[in-house]
């Protein structure tokens, strides 16, 4: 069986063939990482700048100051709003000149600034996001202005019925765990923030040591390696300069115990908003990412609701009528995870939903899946994964979770070599251990009217 591509932060240099293109891998003495995947058909390529820093590193800022939850959101947006060289219009322009698709993302262990873009124009692109992240002014004025957009940004999420589920659902299951928190922060914690809270966030998490480059398609490694030293000693922030020696960030984040499964306890949580419809979630607790179990999950997960011909879906939409979406699922983290299923449906049929969904995943505890099930699972994993690597985004975003994750890359091949080796009784035990756990209920929506 191969094995994955390693990543070790003591190798300067790393260079693999893999599938007709070329992975690179270069660890300045700085600490800076840049990793590559050349596609040598494509005409474009996404180049992202991440930072291993998401919303749940916000609890080691300081206890005194309420404004620190959401730092991490409020950066991502400030960094866009003007640095020395360029104000905010300037940068939204540079990239709709260009045709660019720019954005970033907050994650709960991450955050990105990325840009996807045609090939010629790939230098601009770097330039605009190095400059971004290492020269943004965080301006006063700015900060206002973006504390407001935030506040919408919020209120838009809390109209969603499936957000304020999906909120509530971490919340109650990973109870006080900072990855229970919500990533944007919220409306408190927002008219809290102040500028010097998120500046020190910004002074204090975001250097070389804990910045990965990654880009993939029309690539070139090395022109890439130039490109973003330059920036980065261009940078009007010392910080940046990187003719100082540093270590790569340690990817372990031992700080916090693992979440006991077994602590969390079934309950029942409902939030009352005005609606036709009940946005139900219940699960529990999951496994951690690099759980040796967790390729016998993704085939548990494809079997009881990854897709139309998934049991949830047969049982409770097509034999029933009881819902027109539903689905289950899974989230991993370094020290912590979690398993859901979803399903929307009008609240008197809420009580059913949630035994069928019980009631399917305790059948797969007890007797496993099919041998037409098991090939047919193993199909949706390997054509869905194929799908998703035509695109250059999806490949720049592997190499960096890759890397800020546990330091290895598994290629299609090596993944679904692993997918097929998986057994019945493997697939079993996944199920059984989320059959004997308690579930946590999350409903949204016209609670009174709900059955129980």
């Amino acid at each position: 069986m191969r094995e994955p591509i390693l990543f070790p932060l003591d190798l300067p240099e790393l260079s693999v063939e893999l599938g007709g293109g070329t992975i690179r891998r270069t660890v300045h003495p700085s600490g800076l990482r840049i990793l590559t995947e050349h596609m040598p058909a494509a005409r474009s390529a996404t180049v992202g700048f991440w930072v291993g820093v998401g919303s749940r590193d916000e609890q080691s800022e300081r206890s005194d100051a309420p404004g620190s939850l959401g730092s991490t959101h409020f950066l991502e947006h400030l960094l866009f709003k003007g640095t020395p060289s360029q104000d905010a219009y300037e940068i939204a322009t540079s990239f709709d000149r260009i045709g660019a698709e720019h954005n970033a993302l907050t994650a709960k262990e991450y955050t990105c600034y990325y840009a996807k873009v045609r090939d010629a124009d790939f230098e601009h692109a770097v330039g605009s996001l190095a400059d971004m992240v290492t020269n943004s002014l965080l301006d006063a004025e700015e900060f206002e202005m973006e504390r407001g957009v935030i506040l919408e940004e919020l209120a838009m999420a809390a109209d969603d019925l499936g957000d304020v589920a999906s909120e509530r659902f971490f919340e109650e299951v990973l109870k006080d765990h900072p990855l229970g928190r919500p990533i944007g922060g919220n409306p408190d914690t927002i008219r809290a923030a102040n500028r010097d809270d998120v500046d020190r966030h910004y002074r204090d998490r975001y250097d070389p040591s804990t910045l990965v480059v990654t880009a993939a398609g029309a690539v070139d490694h090395d022109r890439l390696v130039e490109m973003v030293l330059a920036a980065l000693n261009a940078s009007h922030e010392e910080r940046w300069h990187t003719d100082r020696a540093g270590v790569p960030e340690r990817r372990e984040r031992g700080n916090l115990e693992p979440v006991d499964t077994r602590e969390a306890g079934e309950g029942f949580v409902t939030v009352e908003r005005p609606s036709e419809q009940i946005n139900l979630l219940l699960g529990a607790p999951g496994f951690v990412a690099g759980d040796p179990r967790r390729f016998a999950f993704g085939m548990m997960n494809s079997v009881l609701g990854g897709g139309m011909s998934s049991r949830l879906f047969q049982e409770i939409r097509e034999k029933r009528g009881l819902a027109y979406t539903t689905y289950s699922f899974g989230a991993s983290y370094s020290d912590a995870g979690l398993f859901g299923i979803f399903a929307g449906s009008a609240p008197e049929k809420t009580a059913q939903v949630i035994e069928l969904s019980k009631q399917e995943l305790a059948k797969i505890a007890a007797d496993g899946i099919t041998d037409e099930e098991f090939e047919r699972s193993l199909g949706q994993i390997a054509g869905s994964s194929a799908l998703a690597l035509e695109d250059t985004e999806t490949r720049m975003g592997r190499l960096a979770r890759a890397e800020l994750g546990a330091g290895e890359l598994y290629d299609l091949d090596t993944s679904l070599e692993r997918f097929e080796a998986v057994t019945a009784d493997e697939i079993k035990a996944v199920a059984t251990y989320f059959a004997n756990t308690p579930l946590t209920v999350v409903a949204v929506g016209d609670t009174g009217k709900m059955t129980r």
